[in-house]
């Protein structure tokens, strides 16, 4: 692996670990018991999801800040470079392009990412966690459900969701820390206050799938499922959500 490419996958660890942290965190702040954020509602959960993507884009700015494996198949089906290098006169110097083997490099630095992420919320709210709450709340810290479970509309939920996400990012600047990571963070937040109810809005593969293995494996008192017949929707979904958005955006620049 180059030097460029070594320095993105390291780059996008980071980010999305700052990324689930930050989020997963928000979550278990509110949800579970004797937190002082405790029933802080909906609006704090968005805003800290906002926050955590503000934070992860920054951290992940040396790989061109996706944290998110749909903005990855976005940028590939968009024909668009996954990251930039320019020089003092704005030339670009390097760049890494949107092939399929780069885009499983970036998809597997996510994952690590995502299950450290949640690894490091667990601690730090690990006396929380030992206190007496549904299994199903423990699991909501992290990863997503539905408020009416009907895969297909599920699916589609997070489709929507995504294309929102990843079309915004894809016309308005071709990576996100080209875009600017508080209009990314604005979007997020714009997402799940208006798309989030019906599944809690995943809109990110990774940002799920990661934090919901390390639910299975990690120490949790009385953690009950990990419910895995749903996990695939948060994936699926915002794959599927990411290349159209990825094939709409060509088009539309």
């Amino acid at each position: 692996m180059d030097s460029i490419l070594a320095q993105a996958f390291w780059s996008e660890i980071l980010g999305t670990a700052t990324l689930v942290l930050l989020g997963c965190g928000v979550v278990a702040n509110v949800v579970l018991p004797r937190n002082k954020g405790f029933d802080g509602g909906w609006l704090l959960i968005n805003f800290g999801w906002g926050l955590a993507v503000f934070a992860g884009v920054f951290t992940a700015f040396k790989s061109g800040a996706h944290i998110n494996p749909a903005v990855t198949i976005g940028l590939f089906s968009a024909d668009r470079p996954f990251f930039e290098v320019t020089g003092p006169e704005g030339l670009v110097t390097a760049s890494i392009e949107p092939t399929v083997g780069n885009m499983f490099m970036y998809f597997g630095a996510q994952m690590i990412g995502a299950i450290v992420g949640a690894v490091l919320c667990f601690l730090a709210y690990k006396r929380h966690f030992d206190q007496e709450a549904p299994g199903a709340t423990k699991l909501a810290v992290f990863s997503t459900g539905p408020e009416v479970r009907s895969y297909g509309w599920n699916f589609v939920t997070e489709v929507i969701g995504t294309f929102v996400l990843v079309f915004f990012v894809v016309v308005s600047g071709e990576t996100p820390s080209g875009l600017g990571p508080l209009a990314v963070a604005l979007i997020v937040v714009g997402i799940g206050a208006s798309l989030g109810g019906p599944t809690g809005y995943a809109i990110n593969p990774a940002r799920d799938l990661g934090p919901r293995i390390a639910h299975a494996f990690l120490p949790i008192k009385g953690k009950g499922s990990s419910d895995w017949a749903y996990s695939w929707v948060p994936v699926a979904g915002p794959l599927v959500g990411g290349v159209l958005a990825g094939l709409a955006g060509a088009v539309y620049v």
